[in-house]
């Protein structure tokens, strides 16, 4: 089966939160300060509901039988809707399993509600038997199925007491982690016009999710050691061939590391 590892970068949806709240005078930057200040005020907490987030970068890793790819959705100008219809066309064309950091919690269900937003088909990741048996017993949506993977649910058991961060993760098993930027940057990014940065931090995210599942793999004895070392490998691979420069600073952090593996 395809693999498919993704993840989503966001930011408030400030034409939603100007309808919601009434704020037809204020620009972006202050819709989302508004924002964030009534969702402390409601929760203790500045973080917004998923409804209220807006999807600015859609990375992946996608492994086929013959090759492996690293790269963002769209282009820099794409819009939101273009995005998320990419993301379910490329499930509809592989029907990969699809593997995530806490997508059961966040990315899956912002992935929802925009596409509701944009009327986007996605009738293959909604399928659970009705019109395709194989989807019956293992599909997208179901948490104890194996189709979509969330690595942070599963590996904390399904509890929420044993759930860690990506960058703890990647850490632990000697991968680079987080380099220089985190999701709370992503919106002063996005306000400065800076798309690029924020794909480029995406792409890493996936990258060391990528790698996690792979140790994951090797761990529910889907891949040997040997395997293992020939997908990281593959890995290397193809950031040595990348022009990227965040992909040769996470080279390069990787190395420094040991190549932990």
């Amino acid at each position: 089966m395809n693999v498919l590892v993704f993840d989503i970068e966001t930011v408030p949806d400030t034409d939603f939160g100007r309808r919601l709240y009434g704020l037809q005078d204020l620009d972006d930057e202050g819709v989302g300060r508004v924002m964030s200040f009534k969702q402390r005020q409601a929760r203790n907490t500045e973080f917004l509901p998923i409804v209220q987030h807006k999807i600015v970068a859609i990375s992946a890793v996608l492994r086929t039988k013959n090759d492996l790819h690293l790269f963002s959705l769209g282009e820099v100008e794409s819009s939101e809707k273009e995005l998320v219809t990419r993301f379910f066309e490329g499930l509809q064309r592989y029907l990969p399993e699809l593997v995530s950091w806490n997508g059961s919690g966040f990315d899956l269900p912002v992935l929802h509600y925009r596409a509701l937003l944009y009327g986007i088909n996605a009738d293959r990741y909604w399928e659970t038997g009705e019109t395709d048996r194989e989807f019956r017993y293992n599909n997208y949506l179901s948490r104890f199925h194996w189709r979509h993977l969330d690595l942070m649910d599963i590996l904390a058991g399904f509890q929420l007491g044993g759930r860690a961060s990506l960058d703890q993760v990647a850490t632990l098993l000697g991968y680079p982690g987080k380099l220089g930027m985190s999701g709370e940057k992503v919106l002063s990014q996005y306000l400065a016009g800076d798309i690029p940065s924020i794909r480029n931090y995406c792409e890493t995210d996936v990258l060391n999710t990528y790698l996690i599942y792979l140790r994951f793999q090797l761990m529910r004895g889907i891949l040997s050691e040997a395997q293992l070392e020939e997908e990281i490998s593959k890995v290397k691979v193809k950031l040595e061939q990348s022009e990227g420069v965040h992909l040769e600073e996470y080279l390069h952090a990787w190395q420094a590391i040991g190549y932990g593996s």
